[in-house]
């Protein structure tokens, strides 16, 4: 075989490279192609293209969205020079994709998100690689840095930054206030995550205090309990529960304020409140226990009171309710066929609020 001959054909493909015939040189390598013909297969007018440094397009014409995609991950995830030597076969090399994931609004776009728009129509794709690679960012990739790589999660075969860590990527990389607003409250309106997580994310990348990112948080915050509030009645309805009175706030006949709760059952004295809470602004999130949180004290504080008032209170966070509704009904219909062997409790009023 000469340095002249055409290889597209005649290399041992595999049906992944079948699929994106996009390779790096180490898996080319792998394959039997000595960067001599690499480089002669990619002289212009040939077979194929350098679409990055040590990435190679097996075809001519513009690369889809897809190779795009499977090219970062390979430029990104390949190891460190000092670490690179030939692979012994085309097993060893794998994917290829080291530690590497994609983030920011490619990954939006992998996890459904309806407004990241197509993969093909994105001008760069945001790769998180760890602090210590000393990889640069180049035409249509953006090479970001972390201390703590978080837990891909697998689209397909791509690796994928979880939804609020890619979320905050790119929030990191938007600059109008609309479009960063757009994107936090489509997460939460399209069901992808909660806003609590969401909030935490955004205060570790230290953005909460961006003026494009303040307005939108207050925004995702009244999406998230608009939609978990949607979720309890939807729980209620479907599950044929007893109507409860909604949204009020209990109080002793001619005494104190007892606290505000998403449903009321008074025949039963059961009560649901929903817990969308979140961390406050610039304040970092509490690792420790539940109680030290200042929010969970006036929560668990609420609580205690009712309880001894006799009225039954079911927690219930946004979470469960999105992803566990059966579960969550079973919950709530047990505290109401249990109401019967309690001792009556006493008259609490429910006033709308």
């Amino acid at each position: 075989m000469t340095q002249n001959t055409p290889l597209s054909s005649r290399l041992p493909l595999h049906p992944e490279d079948v699929t994106l015939r996009v390779l790096s040189a180490a898996q080319l390598r792998a394959r039997g192609v000595s960067a001599a013909q690499t480089s002669a297969q990619c002289l212009p007018g040939g077979p194929w293209q350098q679409i990055l440094p040590g990435v190679y397009l097996l075809h001519p014409g513009p690369p889809t969205g897809r190779e795009r995609l499977h090219g970062a991950l390979l430029y990104a995830g390949r190891p460190p020079a000092s670490a690179r030597r030939a692979p012994a076969g085309p097993s060893e090399t794998g994917c290829g994709y080291g530690e590497a994931m994609v983030t920011g609004v490619a990954a939006l776009a992998l996890h459904g998100f309806a407004g990241a728009g197509p993969l093909g129509a994105l001008h760069r794709i945001d790769v998180l690689v760890p602090r210590t690679r000393r990889l640069r960012s180049t035409r249509f990739v953006e090479v970001l840095r972390t201390a703590v790589m978080p837990r891909a999660v697998r689209v397909g075969e791509v690796p994928v930054a979880p939804v609020e860590r890619a979320l905050a990527d790119a929030v990191a990389a938007t600059a109008e206030a609309a479009d960063v607003r757009r994107l936090l409250v489509g997460a939460v309106r399209e069901g992808h995550c909660e806003p609590g997580a969401v909030v935490r994310e955004l205060s570790e990348a230290k953005l909460l205090g961006r003026p494009a990112v303040v307005g939108a948080v207050d925004a995702l915050l009244a999406e998230g309990r608009a939609a978990a509030e949607a979720r309890l009645y939807a729980m209620v309805r479907e599950h044929g529960l007893p109507d409860p009175v909604w949204n009020v706030e209990l109080r002793l006949p001619g005494g104190p304020r007892l606290g505000a709760v998403d449903a009321y059952w008074p025949d039963h004295a059961v009560a649901v409140e929903l817990d969308a809470r979140a961390p406050r602004y610039g304040v970092p999130e509490r690792r420790g226990r539940a109680e030290d949180d200042p929010q969970w004290a006036a929560y668990a504080a609420k609580r205690e009171q009712l309880e001894r008032l006799g009225v039954t209170v079911v927690h219930l966070t946004p979470r469960k309710l999105r992803e566990a509704a059966d579960q969550q009904a079973t919950v709530v219909r047990t505290a109401l066929m249990a109401a019967a062997d309690r001792e009556p409790a006493a008259y609490v009023m429910a006033l709308p609020r």
